[in-house]
């Protein structure tokens, strides 16, 4: 089967995009698609795959296939790249407009110069911060902040909330030492986390300023997230390193995102998108 493809990146974070407004497929087909194309020696390489697809509720939907098949609920890069395609591709003509994610309908506006559009803003929507709505176990309707999480022989401190996807957010001091690829795998697996979890490393630059790292959950290792960005100055705001309302910025192995918790409890991103290359893929 030829499928028609676009590749995309949100500072450095790619997936592979299929157009359902112009092509038809068939989504028995997406999961296993997923884990073929982005393999790196085999297929195209990606952190996965996303669908950019009509929606009756919205301007447009998206759908996110994890690299290992998974579907995902949000992806803050991957939104930002459907909005510069929908818009660029006159699926959309206006400035503002919504997509629907399985984590709801998000709100979005492009900044448009000379008919391209050079950055991205989303109303990621409200942290979800309770032990149940992670979920994560224990407690209910307790909050999880710099709680204490013992990963033997590690004990660290962990404060986990739900904005997109599930996120363990934890804080260090070197973020060139942050045990991504020896611990993330490990956390995103743990049974305290029934539908497992991103995984985040954090440093504190100063109140505006935070380095990150981040292990995806069904990618792994990846350059960017931006739920998980936006997860991690909720937490940095919860823990007292980060002030309400003011605009901070979030260094990403592959770039930057300026991300607000307003005062209203949503949280808007900003950030840029780009195209990289097009073609078809052969799916055997």
């Amino acid at each position: 089967m030829k499928i028609a493809f676009t590749k995309m990146h949100g500072i450095g974070n790619s997936y592979i995009y299929l157009d359902l407004f112009r092509y038809d497929y068939n989504d028995n087909i997406f999961c296993e698609l997923a884990k073929k194309i982005a393999n790196v020696h085999t297929g195209i390489g990606s952190d996965g795959l996303i669908i950019i697809q009509p929606s009756k509720i919205a301007d447009c939907g998206m759908r996110i296939f994890n690299k290992d098949g998974t579907e995902g609920s949000n992806c803050g890069n991957g939104l930002r790249c459907v909005a510069k395609y929908i818009f660029e591709r006159q699926i959309v003509r206006q400035k503002f407009f919504t997509i629907e994610t399985k984590a709801g309908i998000m709100y979005v506006e492009v900044v448009v110069q000379d008919n391209t559009v050079i950055d991205v803003i989303v109303d990621m929507g409200k942290p979800l911060l309770y032990r149940k709505d992670i979920p994560m176990l224990g407690t209910p309707n307790k909050l999880v902040i710099n709680e204490l999480f013992t990963v033997p022989p590690h004990n660290l401190f962990l404060t986990a909330l739900f904005l997109g996807n599930p996120n363990a957010v934890f804080f260090i001091d070197d973020i060139e030492k942050a045990p991504l690829r020896t611990l993330g795998g490990i956390i995103e697996n743990d049974v305290r986390f029934p539908n497992r979890v991103n995984v985040e490393f954090v440093q504190v630059i100063h109140s505006k300023a935070l380095q990150f790292r981040v292990w995806e959950r069904g990618s792994g290792v990846t350059e960017a997230c931006g739920t998980g960005a936006c997860a991690a100055v909720v937490a940095a705001i919860l823990n007292g390193f980060c002030q309400r309302g003011e605009e901070i910025t979030v260094h990403l192995s592959g770039g930057d995102l300026n991300i607000r918790w307003a005062d209203d409890d949503h949280v808007w991103m900003r950030g840029p998108a780009e195209f990289i290359a097009e073609g078809i893929y052969e799916f055997l």
